[in-house]
């Protein structure tokens, strides 16, 4: 419950909490606080059975963490029955990669001795976008701009 509350922190509130209750009070305090404590974990326990009991044997393995957005897509996504894990374990991107980048240098294989004849090649005119654009010192023009 105070998973975050470190040793100094700790030390901070129960001297604090002398010197707000003194040291006579300090006891009942406690009780009090723990009765309180104990009574919303009794209420939320009571409130879960009743929920569970509402839904019926189908929601019997029904769990109300799985609630939390985090845990429900953990959960489904360990699941054995969707097959991810053979999807993910058959999914190789250096593979992938490679078959690409080999399809795409065939390709510009293919199509580099048509261009050199003059003629065009696939793609009909190929442009060049490693070489810069020619600028003349104006900005383009955009007439959706103005």
């Amino acid at each position: 419950m105070f998973n975050d509350v470190g040793p100094l922190e700790l030390v901070t509130l129960v001297v604090l909490a002398v010197l707000v209750f003194g040291p006579d009070k300090l006891p009942k305090v406690i009780q009090d606080v723990m009765r309180t404590i104990r009574k919303i974990r009794e209420f939320s326990e009571s409130a879960k059975q009743d929920i569970r009991s509402e839904l019926g044997p189908e929601f019997k393995d029904f769990e109300f963490e799985d609630l939390n957005p985090k845990t429900f897509i953990r959960k489904q996504l360990d699941n054995d029955d969707l097959g991810l894990k053979e999807l993910r374990n058959g999914f190789d991107l250096k593979k992938e990669m490679a078959e690409v980048t080999e399809a795409v240098q065939s390709y510009d294989a293919d199509s580099a001795p048509s261009a050199a004849n003059g003629s065009p090649g696939p793609s009909g005119g190929r442009v060049d976008m490693t070489k810069k654009p020619e600028e003349d010192g104006r900005p383009p023009f955009d007439a959706d701009a103005t």
